[in-house]
């Protein structure tokens, strides 16, 4: 009996270290994940969200009167504006103007008014006593010339001596009253054009309070037609409402979008634009209504990018043309877009994680018997796949994660590496040439502008 038991425990025995050492080897070989390489079409695919927007509206713009340079006020301030998507009729009121830098204006004006009038009245009464003495002197300079008339007559008996002394007084006195006569001329002008000059800056500070009280009259905005308002947006970002300033240089207060031609506004990271060109095709969807799929194609691609607010990534605008028209889209809703910008109609294609790189490498490691590292030509990739140019067939098992024994793997494909190499040099050739030909039509162009240039004329460098 006790031999029976000693036997069963060493049986035991022998089987649990067994299991565990069965246990230990599993654990200690991963499990090898592998994929097939696939082939079908295959699609870039960059996302993004934005905003809908009129791609054509007509504004309403500030009062046409603001633009007189009379009135001395650059900006004005919206002090009311009726909310965004109300519906309006022609000659409806649709936002307010700051009354208060207008009245200061008007005020300033009149004050003006006042002190050029009083200018004005002054210059009259100031002329008319400056001329006024100025023909007293003409009078005087005439009784004198008549009293020296009266003595040559009667000096006509009188020594030579005599004689020529009050022919002498005759001739001052004549002088004086033609100099007399020709400073009144003078002065007379000098007094008119004071004058004038007094009642010029009294039309223009008149002229300048009727502009401002026109103004005033019209900082309640109404509406030039029939339509649904819209809050202008800022190239910069933001729109315009209540506590905005408007001004000669941004005078759009609202607009009357064309919901006919709609365009989504969305902004792309400097990582993807590179792959974004006018003339792509993409799918918008509407946050509002889920169930709407949208078509629309890249119409407009920023060449300057901009930092995004309390962050220092760069990204760039992107105008997309929504395909057709639908009554229940508003400006301002928020669209999901996603632009095409490849599609390759029957490529080979394997998941991101597959692909290994070395350096200037790119390799995979091929599932079976043989360890083979084999080195490929990778192409375009998306989110998840990548295109397999050379290396590779479709259906060829890969491996999805790095065996632990990778450097025991043999390296095959030598003869693709060396045919990337080769296509790196001429593309590299290609540019140098395109960049020497381009060079060389620029002097060309400037040499011959130069020849046609008239002689004399030298031109910096």
């Amino acid at each position: 009996m006790n031999k029976k038991l000693i036997s069963l425990i060493s049986i035991a025995v022998v089987l649990l270290i067994l299991v565990v050492i069965i246990i230990r080897a599993t654990k200690d070989e991963a499990p090898e994940l592998t994929v097939a390489v696939a082939s079908g079409p295959f699609e870039v695919l960059v996302y993004s969200t934005g905003q809908l927007e009129s791609e054509s509206s007509d504004n309403i713009l500030i009062p046409e009167v603001m633009n007189d340079r009379q009135t001395r006020i650059s900006s004005l301030t919206i002090t009311d504006l009726v909310e965004e998507g109300t519906y309006v009729d022609s000659g409806d009121y649709v936002a307010t103007l700051d009354h208060q830098a207008v009245e200061e204006q008007m005020k300033i004006a009149l004050d003006d008014l006042e002190k050029t009038l009083s200018e004005y009245e002054d210059s009259k009464i100031d002329s008319n006593l400056t001329l006024s003495n100025q023909r007293d002197q003409i009078i005087n300079a005439k009784l004198d010339l008549e009293e020296s008339e009266i003595a040559v007559k009667e000096s006509a008996f009188e020594a030579p001596s005599v004689k020529r002394k009050v022919e002498m007084d005759l001739d001052k006195a004549s002088r004086k009253l033609e100099q007399a006569q020709k400073s009144y001329e003078l002065l007379t002008q000098q007094e008119v054009n004071k004058v004038n000059r007094k009642f010029i800056n009294y039309k223009q500070t008149q002229e300048r309070a009727d502009v401002i009280n026109r103004l005033k009259d019209a900082l309640i905005i109404r509406s030039p037609k029939a339509g649904m308002i819209s809050y202008y947006q800022y190239p910069y970002g933001g729109s315009v409402q209540t506590g905005s300033r408007v001004s000669q240089w941004s005078p759009i207060i609202a607009t009357f979008p064309n919901m006919n031609n709609l365009v989504t506004k969305t902004f792309i990271n400097e990582i993807d634009i590179s792959l974004i060109k006018k003339g792509q095709k993409a799918k918008i969807g509407i946050d509002a209504f889920p169930e709407k799929i949208l078509t629309g194609e890249v119409v407009a691609v920023a060449n300057m990018g901009q930092l995004m607010p309390n962050s220092d990534a760069k990204v760039f605008e992107v105008k997309i043309k929504v395909n057709g028209s639908d009554p229940e889209l508003k400006p301002a809703m928020t669209t999901s877009n996603t632009i095409q910008t490849t599609v390759l109609d029957s490529v080979l294609f394997l998941p991101i994680e597959s692909v290994f790189s070395n350096d200037s490498l790119s390799f995979v490691y091929v599932a079976g018997s043989k360890r083979i590292k084999q080195i490929i030509e990778t192409g375009e990739k998306n989110e998840n796949y990548v295109v397999i140019r050379q290396g590779l067939t479709k259906d060829q098992q890969v491996l999805l994660n790095e065996p632990k024994n990778a450097e025991d793997y043999d390296i095959s494909g030598m003869e693709i590496y060396a045919d990337i190499l080769k296509k790196k040099e001429e593309d590299k050739a290609r540019k140098a040439e395109t960049e020497l030909r381009e060079q060389k039509e620029a002097e060309q162009m400037q040499n011959a502008a130069t020849a046609s240039m008239p002689a004399g004329i030298i031109i910096s460098q």
